[in-house]
């Protein structure tokens, strides 16, 4: 007997599953495994680049093949919760801002700041993160109601997530457009069976063949590559070379930074960025690195080393970076808001006409997240929030009363946020707590440090809301509780309070950062803007180029917008702005690796990938992923008990970490 290839959604036995329970032990369990590798992982490469990922595709599938040692297999409503858990944990170092924040308040200087170099103890941190890392979960619940159920926006990373988990676990892949997601019934008779149906998918491929291919091959395939991504780090710790590779010769790479990182799990980032992101990244790489740094160095704009973020070049196109990256936000996000006011004129106006709007929700009201809920733990989430961080930095850090303000626009950044992500897959966080940062410039003029906070309370907001509303299409999508995600993003944020904070010590006390191993560059995007916004010096002649940047990457921003918006197949070959300044921020051995892996994937998409969706290939990217992340740990305890390097050989550029410089 074969299987229908075109199944209807059975509700009923939906149901019975999910009254079984979704929200278990043992989902969130694994959940939080899951995250808190990802957690290392989040905070290794986010030092490193300033790059982190949510991961939750890689969850759900690292999830699915870890659950085949339990007695019996987890359902697709408990490997929702799962990828939920996991991505809430494993995302604090951007949310609390480990990797930018905190390494930025390190870099103060009392002349230039006023404020001395502001450095957390465990508990301070514990204390910061725990102010900023449940506000953003409690905005979720309602503005689910808006994007994801009213106006049905499409989360493309939450709805790939969706179909993975349904070929995973050999459920009917979910109607993405949602339109008849009140009409699915269940199979009653043959002759339904073989009725056409426009809720009907057809993939191409049989979902039974794709989890069996996943079953047999998946364990084997992310084994092998996370030992062959942790091998590879350990090789890199014992001779740093490995790390900086001069590619191009040693000139390039002492005097302009070229050299280039054979990392397995930069390619497995590049692989899961996919080839027009990675190709972005690098095309930034070339103009900044290749002609801007030169540039600026020869015409004596910046005449001090290349890699000194104040006096050299690295720190000259820093801020041409910064100009791209509000440029592209800003334009990105003025449909957004263009649209929101739209909506909300055409129903203020009418409003007599439309009479009743239909309800158009699916879920029952014992699975949601109440709205007393969603109050009460907003309001709390702000005042104790607000406690803590005075607690943490003081009345000279941030007023208590400017971090309420803070807390307010995160939540209004945060709506904006949330439909840029859900219309084009971006959440634009770092814009968004720059546009905090413009405001509190003017609100509390000349307090670096609390532009800074201000930014990064912002920021948290917009990020967890972000997360979560993702996880949450996914949910809508598979027919899991968005109460039982709701649980499980709480959860994982409670968790990764203590792993983040633990781990960010043990990184600090063991390296520089920022420093050769972990150059944290956002941290001096955030630290850049602050100086800017209060003294108004510029490096010489970098404002004509920030104003003609922007300017462009604004028109390309519209017309990448514009594209996307009406389905253009050559939208995503259109530079990304932020990918693009991303180029600018990170030396060209990190984007040279992950250009490799954006190449993988388009020629396995288009050579293999048609045979089965890909599935093969995001194992192997997410075990070169993990397993650097994981071994690094591995290299910290080595590093915290003294044990270094066993040869510099190769390292007289200069670029190694671990060797004297």
């Amino acid at each position: 007997m074969t299987t229908p290839r075109f199944v209807k959604w059975n509700t009923s036995s939906q149901n019975e599953d999910i009254e079984g329970g979704e929200f278990t032990f043992r989902a969130v369990t694994l959940g939080l495994v899951i995250g808190c590798l990802l957690c290392f992982t989040n905070l290794y490469f986010g030092l490193q680049t300033g790059w982190i990922s949510m991961m939750s595709l890689q969850s759900a599938l690292i999830g699915f093949l870890l659950s085949k040692f339990f007695p019996t297999p987890i359902t697709t409503q408990e490997n929702v919760v799962l990828q939920t858990t996991a991505v809430a944990t494993g995302t604090m170092p951007l949310a609390a801002g480990f990797v930018g924040i905190l390494p930025a308040l390190g870099l103060l200087e009392v002349e230039r700041d006023g404020s001395p170099p502001i450095h957390l103890t465990w508990l301070a941190t514990v204390g910061w993160s725990c102010a900023v890392a449940f506000f953003g979960v409690f905005l979720s619940p309602p503005i689910r109601k808006q994007v994801i159920i009213e106006e049905q926006l499409p989360f493309p990373s939450g709805t790939a997530t969706a179909q993975l988990v349904s070929v995973l676990h050999q459920t009917p892949l979910p109607d993405s457009t949602l339109r008849r997601r009140r009409e699915y019934t269940s199979l009653e008779t043959e002759e339904d069976a073989n009725e056409p149906d426009s809720s009907e998918i057809d993939t191409g491929d049989d979902p039974i063949d794709e989890q069996s291919t996943v079953q047999t091959e998946g364990w084997s395939a992310l084994s092998w590559s996370f030992i062959a991504s942790g091998a590879m780090t350990l090789a890199a710790y014992f001779f740093p070379v490995f790390f900086s590779v001069p590619l191009f010769g040693n000139y390039l790479a002492e005097e302009w930074l070229w050299t280039f990182t054979p990392s397995l799990s930069y390619i497995g980032q590049g692989i899961i960025m996919g080839f027009p992101t990675t190709l972005s990244m690098s095309l930034g790489m070339l103009v900044g690195w290749g002609i801007l740094s030169p540039l600026s160095k020869l015409s004596g704009w910046a005449p001090g080393p290349v890699n000194d973020m104040t006096s050299g070049a690295r720190g000259w196109i820093l801020w041409i970076s910064l100009a791209i990256m509000c440029s592209d936000s800003i334009v990105s996000l003025s449909p957004v808001i263009s649209e929101i006011v739209y909506d909300k004129l055409s129903k203020y106006t009418g409003s007599s006409l439309q009479g009743v709007k239909e309800d158009k929700e699916v879920e029952t009201p014992d699975r949601l997240v109440p709205l007393r809920w969603v109050v009460w733990g907003s309001a709390v989430s702000v005042i104790v929030g607000t406690i803590l961080v005075w607690m943490v930095f003081g009345n000279e850090g941030i007023k208590p009363w400017a971090t309420v303000i803070g807390f307010l626009m995160g939540g209004i950044l945060s709506i904006f946020g949330v439909r840029a992500l859900g219309e084009t897959d971006l959440n634009p966080v770092s814009g968004l707590g720059k546009i905090s940062q413009l405001f509190f410039a003017w609100i509390q003029p000349g307090n670096v440090v609390a532009n800074i906070i201000a930014g990064a309370v912002a920021e948290a907001g917009a990020q967890q809301a972000g997360d979560l509303m993702q996880d949450l299409k996914t949910g809508h999508l598979i027919r899991a509780s968005p109460r039982a995600q709701f649980y499980g993003q709480i959860i994982g944020s409670c968790l990764s309070i203590v792993v983040t904070a633990t781990a960010y010590t043990l990184y600090t006390r063991a390296y520089q950062i920022p420093g050769p191993s972990f150059p944290a560059p956002t941290a001096f995007i955030w630290l850049g803007l602050a100086r800017l916004l209060r003294d108004g010096d510029l490096p010489p002649r970098s404002d004509i180029f920030m104003i003609s940047f922007g300017l462009f990457f604004g028109v390309v921003s519209a017309i990448k917008t514009y594209s996307a918006q009406r389905q253009r197949w050559f939208a995503k070959w259109i530079p990304s702005g932020v990918a693009f300044a991303i180029g600018f921020l990170n030396t060209p051995s990190f984007t040279l690796a992950r250009l490799i892996g954006g190449f993988v994937e388009y020629l396995y998409h288009r050579k293999i990938g048609k045979e089965n969706g890909g599935i093969r290939l995001i194992v192997i990217a997410s075990g070169f992923v993990l397993g650097e992340g994981v071994i690094s740990i591995v290299s910290l305890i080595l590093r915290t008990y003294g044990i270094g390097v066993i040869s510099c050989w190769g390292c007289g550029h200069g670029l190694c970490g671990g060797c004297p410089q």
